[in-house]
């Protein structure tokens, strides 16, 4: 009988405990809820045991169905990872690269490993995609991108699924522009006192994303989901905020805006990763992308990632890994 076991009634299996019923498995499969409890059923009869009590409102695993779930999940992702690997094998001769990108990453950065890939592949075919948070995964998963540049701070949507493996860092700042109140205190400022004025912060443009904030230190927040919006929000000194400082070097240094300096309150730097499905085979031209997207000397040459002054202060160049 177990060779009668399908992936479709262990995805069902799975998608009942995930979503604590029939119905809610039904919905997430897309899939009518007797074609759920009809794969439950086969699926009990082919192992001989019971997996849900029949008699809770909730779909609760009996001690036989706890058991097999982590099997389940194993089977599952092993299939994935198998058909993801038919996929590479498929579509090997085609040099392609279908990459998302975090909108933090640095653009002339990414501009110039993209040009140097043209050069090395000169018919390689890009499909990118810039994306905030969870949406670089999110399109991994759904399949749309081989590839994501993600940060590695916002949380991964499905663990098991995709993986990570550590790109580059950029240096963050905290900035106003002059006409900020913030702008005028001298020297490092304590983090209650940003806490009186109004932070600018990117928060994820999916409407079902679990939501991300980093390095938040006031309750009175301004969101925007676009990060050319904030920059051009804090130029126009409506508000302070975290940013790359990739993208403010130049407004530093001409005095378009203003480096903060923060007592007591360290700012990690910005740690991209680079995420994949599990089992995914990165091909010859996305293995050459990654190495040029982590190239450090290059990153820190095309980034910005220069001294610059305010007041006569010298700050120092940013660390790389």
């Amino acid at each position: 009988m177990l060779d009668n076991v399908t992936i479709n009634q262990l995805r069902a299996f799975v998608a009942v405990c995930d979503q604590g019923s029939f119905s809610g498995a039904a919905r997430e499969l897309r899939r009518a809820q007797s074609a759920i409890s009809h794969a439950i059923s086969a699926l009990e009869s082919a192992f001989d045991v019971v997996l849900f009590e029949r008699n809770t409102h909730r779909a609760t695993l009996t001690a036989a169905g706890r058991s097999l779930l982590p099997d389940a999940r194993g089977v599952i992702s092993r299939t994935e990872e198998m058909k993801m690997r038919a996929v590479s094998i498929a579509e090997a001769g085609v040099p392609q690269v279908s990459i998302a990108v975090d909108t933090y990453f640095p653009r002339t950065h990414l501009i110039e490993c993209l040009r140097t890939l043209q050069a090395d592949f000169p018919t390689v075919a890009i499909n990118l995609r810039m994306t905030t948070m969870q949406g670089g995964e999110r399109l991994v998963l759904e399949g749309m991108c081989a590839l994501a540049v993600t940060i590695t701070d916002v949380p991964e949507l499905s663990p098991g699924t995709i993986e990570r493996q550590h790109l580059c860092e950029a240096r963050m700042v905290t900035v106003c522009a002059p006409s900020h109140p913030l702008a005028a205190i001298t020297g490092s400022i304590p983090r209650e006192e940003f806490g009186r004025h109004i932070q600018l912060v990117v928060t994820d443009n999916q409407p079902d994303a679990e939501k991300t904030q980093q390095g938040v230190a006031s309750e009175r927040q301004w969101l925007v989901n676009d990060l050319g919006a904030k920059h051009d929000l804090l130029r126009g000194s409506l508000c302070w905020g975290h940013m790359p400082l990739h993208l403010v070097a130049d407004d530093i240094a001409n005095g378009a805006l203003v480096e903060l300096q923060r007592r007591a309150w360290h700012m990690s730097p910005l740690t991209f990763m680079i995420s994949q499905r599990r089992g995914y085979s990165i091909s010859e031209c996305e293995t050459r992308l990654v190495e040029l997207l982590g190239d450090r000397h290059r990153f820190s040459k095309d980034a910005g990632q220069r001294s610059v002054s305010r007041k006569g202060i010298k700050f120092p160049k940013a660390r790389h890994a």
